[in-house]
């Protein structure tokens, strides 16, 4: 399976996700962000690549609908609802992912 996580920036939230999930090696992680100044900016690529896209916010679902509506078909994206509020890495974004993630893996 190969996972893409959007937050805004791709600096917190979405790499943290990245990088806590990276150690299943029954999947593929990359994270990306949806804002122009991203560290890695979302692209057609990586939507077309990924399996299941989780979103850390519902303006990052409509951004990913709005602009890549015609290459969503057959893919899940689902929103985690995960405020912009935690530094990379925290103990707390970590527990929340790995509780809100792993209900679909």
């Amino acid at each position: 399976m190969q996972i893409l996580f959007i937050c805004s920036q791709n600096k917190r939230r979405s790499l943290t996700a990245e990088k806590l999930f990276s150690v299943y090696h029954t999947h593929r992680v990359r994270s990306a962000g949806t804002e122009t100044n991203a560290r890695m900016k979302v692209s057609a690529g990586l939507i077309a690549w990924a399996d299941i896209i989780f979103c850390m916010e519902q303006k990052h679902v409509r951004r990913i609908r709005e602009k890549y509506a015609n290459l969503l078909q057959n893919k899940k994206l689902i929103c985690l609802n995960i405020p912009d509020k935690f530094v990379f890495m925290d103990e707390k974004l970590q527990q929340i992912l790995q509780q809100r993630v792993n209900e679909y893996l």
